[in-house]
């Protein structure tokens, strides 16, 4: 996942680079008489990196546009908060900053994509989104088909 501008940069210039090596590539075993399926075998590889590129990029971009996947469970929460800090235009160090907390301390929060952080971090976390305007909201959903559980008197 690119979690700043600078991996985003990177990214894009790595894509371009591994483009150019792929057709590159490509042409060299066409020159060498491979047939397609020969050359699909040696550059699936390439092409699989490739398109990890492209998605990571892809997701990015889509962060920086506000475009945020809907959550089911908790599992993708980490993710969410990434993608609003990069909505958001917020540094890791701004972050940090707004919570009172050590840059280093966002860092390892996100790289562990805030897997067994506190409530109370996460509270916080959310509640400087808040003063930027933006909230995360729950929602509860129960299937007509599952029926009340009955208490016992």
């Amino acid at each position: 996942m690119i979690r700043n501008e600078d991996e985003y940069k990177e990214a894009v210039a790595r894509m371009q680079e591994e483009t150019s090596r792929l057709q590159n590539h490509q042409a060299s075993l066409e020159k060498e008489g491979l047939s397609e399926e020969q050359i699909k075998r040696l550059t699936d590889p390439m092409l699989s990196f490739h398109q990890q590129l492209v998605d990571d990029i892809d997701s990015y971009e889509r962060l920086k546009r506000g475009d945020f996947d809907v959550l089911n469970n908790l599992y993708g929460l980490g993710r969410t908060l990434i993608g609003v800090r990069i909505y958001l235009n917020l540094s890791q160090s701004e972050l940090a900053d707004k919570l009172g907390v050590d840059q280093s301390q966002v860092s390892r929060d996100e790289r562990n994509e805030y897997h067994n952080i506190s409530v109370t971090r996460l509270n916080k976390v959310l509640d400087v989104f808040s003063t930027l305007g933006v909230t995360l909201s729950t929602q509860v959903n129960i299937n007509s088909s599952n029926q009340k559980p009955s208490i016992a008197a």
